[in-house]
Parts: C-alpha cells; structure tokens; sequence
C-alpha cells in the first residue's frame, strides 16, 4: 500500500488535478449494511497520497477529511444480494437509484459523485437522474482510506452487526454464484464421468494382474473365460484349481463353459502355489469385483443426473458420449454456446490443428464418433451423418441449457436422423439440386452422359476473321513446309544416331 501511493507521489500532485477543479466531492461507498455518501470536507488535506495517508491514519484525522452525508441500509438478505449483484455486473440497481435521488437530487446537492467503478459512472451518467459521476484513479485512494477506518465513520453500526452482515452477504453471493440446485448441476456430470473413466482403467489393470498371477497357476482358463469379472468370481470361489471340481459354477458360468473349465484343471500344466498366494490373489479379485460393483451403481448415476439435466442430449447421443461432451466444454452452458461446427469436432483438436498445419483433410468427429448413430452407418456416410448429428446436438444443448426439461426435441431429432441414416444407407442421398429435380421427369433423376464417351454434335466452332480467310489459299503451302520440316528432323535424328555409335566403337576399340 506504501509502495503504491510513493509511485503516485512521484507523479506530482496526482489529485489536485481532479480536486481543485470542484470545491467539494461525494464519494459512493458500498458496504455490507447498505450504501453510503461521504463528503470531503477539506480537498487539501488529500491532495496527495502522502495527506491521504495521514488523513486516515487514525480515526479522528478520518472523522476531520470526511463526515457522511447520506446512509441507505438494506431491508434483508434479498435486498442486499440484488444490490451486491448489481454492482458486481456494474449496472444500476432500483435501490440505488432511489438513494441516489433522495440523498443528492432532491437535496439540491451540486457537488459530483465519485464511483470507483468506471463501467457504473457511464450507466449512471446514461440514467440520467441528475447526478453527475466522475471516475479517476486516485479516487480509490479516497475509497481505500474510507474502507479503512469505515468503523469509526459509520458509529450508528456496531462493528459485531458489520461483520455478521458481511460473513451472511458473502455466503449468500457465494451461494447465488454456485447457483446450487440438486437437479440441475452439471459440475456433478463431469466429476462422474471423470471418475468413471479413471474406474475402468483401474479395473482393467487389476483385471490383467489377476489374470497374470493366477495363469502361473491355471494358465488354460484365460482361454476358457474371457469377461473379467467372471474369471474373478471363479478364482474366488474356487482358490487352487484342484478345487475346481468340486465346485459350483451354476451361477456364474454357462453348462458348457463350467464343463470346459473342469475338464481344463485336471489336465493343467500350471505350477502348484501356497495357501499365502492364494490368499493375496483372492483379495485383489475380491477388490475387482467391489470396483466392478462401484462403477455398475456410478453409471447408473450417471445416467439419472444425465436424464434429469440434459434429457435432450441423452435421447440424441446417449448418456456417455453426452456426459463427456458437457466434461470437454466444461459446462452445459459453455457447450450450448458451441456452433456445430465445433460440435462435430470437439474431442480432436490435437489432429485438427495436426491436419491444419500440415495442409491436410481436417478430422470429421471428435467424441460424437462413439455415439450409436456414426457407428451403425458405413465409412462413406460417417462425414454426413457426424455433421447432422453435431447440428442436432448442439440443437439439444442449447434447449437443455435454456429451455424446459423436456426431451421431446432429441428424440424428435433422433427420429429424423435415424430416417436420413436409411435414406443415405439405401442410395437415396440428396444428390440433385431443386432444378434438376423440376426438370427431369416426375419419380426419374435426370439423365447424365456416361463417363468415357464422346458427343461429337455438341462441338462448336469459332469463324475466323476476314483477313485470315483470305489467306486460306495457302494452306497446302504451308502443309508442305511443315513436312519439309518433319523429314529434317529426321535426319538430324539419324546424324545424332550414327555419332553415337562411332563413339562407343572407339572406346572399345581403346
């Protein structure tokens, strides 16, 4: 704070620029208990910073520099959020405006308001309630001094009311910046998916190590039981495969798969483990499967918060591939305010700025190419079909974000584009313009030439001018002159040939 008003000292008489051109100035103060107008009772005293610095060094210099001339309290909670708010977007709140007009127009009061805020002085200013506002940077000096010793300038507040009313208006501004509502917070959606994804790579990793450790000991049932959490059900029902037929897998295994398995065990060739191996395999497949059981009740959560704040969205692409992209843009909100076009590619920004900076074909989808729309479409048609889906859902979006929780509109959309995916699959594309399609038959597409052949009677010819004409006479002259032409071409050619072949003579000769 020192430093700051030595390099305003260094400037020279920073505020007698502003302060000398008024005798007295109004300085709009915002607190926790409402609004308030100090006036400056002596204009030389804080001249520059070094006066501003002693004018509110302790309260009674304070109480001397400035006295206040209007207070405005809240009347609750509400009150005090809208204004704070206001404030905070810099725009003019209908109780400040109406203090503004009580405190200074209707008591004739000439003198300027300052504001520190620049963006309200112009608003103010636009109003046109009568004040005049004025900004300039030293007055956050003035406000900063103000806020200091603001205890002893507001004696009717007690300072325990002060900070109950700040510690109850900070929590409330925090609570309307949360804007908390348990069905509609898409924060919950991307942590979700967050954790989702990282659960399936720890399963999969503890999967394989189950896998791993026990094939040293029964390495034939990776082959007979490929899903996971079957193979760690077995190795826990089970522990040393000599067990295993002895056991019952009616529950967890087919009749035939349990068969296989059994015949397998007696013919293993895996190596004998102790009690103690058994016992640590059997607590990893027993973490497997709880992560399995975790991540089973997690998607299903997934899903309801995903139905319940982006019902649209679900409907077009499914609750992964939507829940993942509302986690890339960050918010419902942000992805709503996304084109198509960024839609379509929103996922692969490493291959299209790769493809950009190497001149090359941009990417056709991101994330969307995991929806079950792309996938039951051929190669040819996933370009079009991503581009009318990324329409679609940034359609979706935009009505989850701002519109009413109704998934009408994704599944009306998924309707139609489930209705195009068989057009374009059938060979029914819109492949002919509305011209083409008025002047070919009714029900026929307008015939096209072949490829390869050639329509000698669309030929057309140029006429020539007169004096060209003229000179057609000579045309066998000219015919002859270039056959001249020709035949010495040839002998030239002939020359070069008959050289050459003299030269290589002489080298073998040599």
């Amino acid at each position: 704070n020192a430093e700051y008003m030595g390099t305003l000292c260094q400037d020279g008489g920073w505020s007698r620029r502003f302060l000398n051109r008024v005798e007295m100035v109004l300085i709009l103060v915002e607190t926790a208990a409402g609004f308030a107008i100090f006036k400056v009772n002596d204009p030389k005293s804080v001249e520059t910073a070094e006066g501003v610095r002693s004018a509110f060094s302790n309260p009674e210099s304070a109480s001397r520099a400035v006295r206040r001339q209007a207070f405005s309290k809240f009347e609750n909670t509400t009150d005090a959020l809208s204004s704070a708010t206001a404030l905070v977007n810099s725009t003019l709140s209908d109780g400040l405006k109406a203090f503004l007009k009580k405190s200074i127009v209707k008591k004739n009061l000439r003198e300027p308001l300052a504001v520190i805020d620049k963006k309200l002085v112009g608003v103010i200013n636009k109003a046109k309630i009568g004040v005049e506002c004025i900004y300039n940077k030293a007055f956050r000096e003035l406000h900063r001094g103000i806020r200091c010793q603001l205890e002893s300038l507001m004696a009717d507040v007690a300072p325990s009311q002060m900070k109950q009313m700040s510690l109850g208006l900070s929590h409330t501004i925090a609570r309307y910046k949360l804007k908390f509502s348990p069905d509609k917070v898409d924060n919950m959606i991307v942590q979700a998916i967050a954790l989702l994804d990282d659960l399936d790579k720890e399963l999969n990793t503890y999967s394989m190590r189950v896998k791993e450790w026990y094939g040293w000991h029964f390495p034939e049932m990776v082959k007979v039981i490929n899903d996971n959490y079957q193979y760690a059900k077995c190795v826990l029902k089970m522990g040393v495969r000599a067990k295993c037929a002895d056991c019952d897998f009616s529950d967890i295994l087919a009749e035939d798969v349990e068969k296989d398995l059994k015949t397998n065990a007696v013919i293993s060739a895996g190596t004998e483990i102790s009690e103690e191996d058994v016992l640590n395999i059997s607590m990893l497949c027993t973490r497997v499967l709880s992560l399995a059981t975790y991540r089973s009740e997690l998607s299903e959560y997934l899903q309801n918060r995903m139905r319940a704040i982006a019902p649209n969205v679900t409907a077009l692409v499914g609750d992964l591939v939507g829940a993942r992209l509302i986690a890339h843009a960050g918010s419902l909100m942000t992805l709503a305010k996304y084109p198509a076009s960024t839609v379509q590619i929103l996922g692969a920004e490493k291959a299209l700025f790769r493809a950009l900076k190497s001149k090359k074909d941009t990417p056709k989808f991101g994330l969307l190419y995991h929806a079950s729309l792309i996938g039951s479409v051929g190669p040819k048609n996933k370009g079009k079909v991503a581009r009318a889906l990324a329409a679609k859902c940034s359609l979706s979006a935009r009505v989850d974000a701002l519109g009413e929780k109704d998934s009408s509109i994704g599944e009306d959309s998924r309707e139609r584009l489930l209705k195009r995916i068989a057009a374009l699959e059938n060979g029914m594309g819109r492949g002919i313009s509305g011209s083409a399609r008025r002047l070919s038959a009714p029900g026929q597409k307008p015939s096209t030439p072949k490829t390869g052949s050639y329509n000698a009677a669309s030929d057309t010819t140029i006429q020539r001018s007169s004096h060209r004409v003229a000179a057609s006479p000579a045309t066998p002259a000219a015919g002859t002159k270039r056959a001249r032409g020709d035949a010495e071409d040839e002998k030239s050619e002939k020359k070069k040939k008959k050289h050459k072949s003299t030269a290589q003579k002489d080298e073998k000769s040599e």
